[in-house]
């Protein structure tokens, strides 16, 4: 007899795969959830796959639309990067699948829903998270939190075995190595309109792209071309250990500098210092599967208002491994070249500046009255 009926996010992959059959074993009912994310995958054979596995049922699922307009774009705006290089790709796309894996766990009835992420892991945390937010009679089963699963398995060596498969030879799926990429560079103009990009062309080719999946991709497309995206980095991870992280996001990163670049352009001083530090924050909560918290969704309104004024065009070059910005224009830009130009005077009076430094001296001169007391 079933125990009942669990959903898997599946991927296809060595762990959910062996995950598949063992929850089988285990006498559930298992229906595979497998999200198109934007990688590159035959999911025609990955169907095939988790069937010949016994899967009682296979939803393949287009999430790529979604993906970009719900979940990359509004990191973009923040300017999402944690711990100053990680770009949350994989951290932005597991709200994303949880939502959809809890869509179809309530459509199908299920009590159940299970996923491959390891038990020392951030994943097990963005997509249990997500799920209690949005379904909160859910039944998690984390097979590498159970002891009879982790016991058995103790890693993807004693995995490969039980599938009778080898590992992957190459890391990097998205990207050239910078060493192999054309001695020719791109030239893209990125056009933003509320913090978010609306039009990518290609100035050399004069081709452009003005749908936010089709941008994406085409950036994913040129900056793989190119090398731009890789790192390899040592991150701290949520549960408290520090770990190796290879990560690979073309696309995200041209955004980010051409985003930078037009933001600082058009943005006040003060209320970008403030936009820093939430951006920060964002990312945080973003790393430790706190999608769909009361903060996240708070900052995200506050970033979003920020963006009002973040308009205009970025010119870039894009050439082994390197994003170069190569010029901007906005109708909202803060910027006035007759004010800090070294060869007119505008409508400021460099008197000024003498007040202004003694204002800030005021504080030296307390500090050093201080000083001299308690010596």
């Amino acid at each position: 007899m079933s125990k009942g009926t669990v959903v898997l996010a599946y991927s296809g992959g060595l762990d959910t795969s062996c995950i598949l059959v063992w929850l089988k074993e285990q006498g559930y009912d298992v229906i595979a959830f497998l999200a198109n994310i934007g990688q590159d995958e035959d999911f025609d054979s990955a169907r095939k796959k988790a069937e010949n596995l016994g899967a009682k049922k296979v939803f393949i699922e287009d999430l790529r639309s979604e993906f970009v307009e719900h979940f990359i774009l509004p990191a973009v705006q923040a300017n999402a990067v944690y711990e100053d290089r990680y770009l949350l790709g994989t951290a932005l796309a597991r709200p994303c699948i949880a939502r959809r894996l809890v869509q179809i766990a309530q459509k199908e009835q299920a009590e159940f829903i299970s996923h491959g992420a390891t038990g020392k892991g951030n994943d097990q945390i963005r997509f249990e998270l997500t799920s209690y937010a949005l379904y909160s009679d859910v039944k998690v089963i984390a097979p590498w939190r159970i002891p009879e699963f982790y016991n058995r398995f103790k890693g993807r060596k004693d995995l490969m075995e039980y599938a009778q498969c080898s590992a992957p030879t190459d890391l990097y799926l998205m990207t050239k190595n910078p060493d192999e990429a054309p001695n020719v560079p791109d030239v893209l103009e990125i056009e933003f309109k509320n913090g978010v990009p609306i039009k990518v062309t290609n100035v050399k080719a004069g081709s452009s792209k003005d749908k936010p999946l089709e941008m994406f991709m085409y950036l994913n497309e040129i900056g793989g071309k190119h090398g731009v995206g890789r790192i390899d980095i040592v991150e701290n991870r949520f549960i408290g250990m520090k770990s190796r992280g290879i990560y690979e996001t073309p696309g995200g990163t041209i955004l980010l500098q051409a985003h930078l670049d037009i933001e600082t352009f058009t943005m006040d001083k003060e209320v970008r210092r403030i936009k820093q530090g939430l951006g920060i924050k964002f990312s945080e909560l973003v790393y430790n599967g706190f999608w769909y918290s009361p903060e996240c969704d708070f900052l995200l309104h506050c970033i979003n208002k920020s963006q009002e004024n973040v308009e205009g065009k970025v010119q870039l070059s894009v050439y082994k491994g390197q994003v170069y910005i190569l010029g901007r224009e906005s109708p909202k830009s803060l910027y006035n070249e007759d004010l800090v130009s070294m060869d007119k005077q505008g409508d400021y009076d460099p008197c000024d500046a003498s007040g202004f430094i003694r204002v800030n001296a005021v504080r030296y001169v307390r500090i050093k009255s201080q000083t001299s007391k308690t010596t």
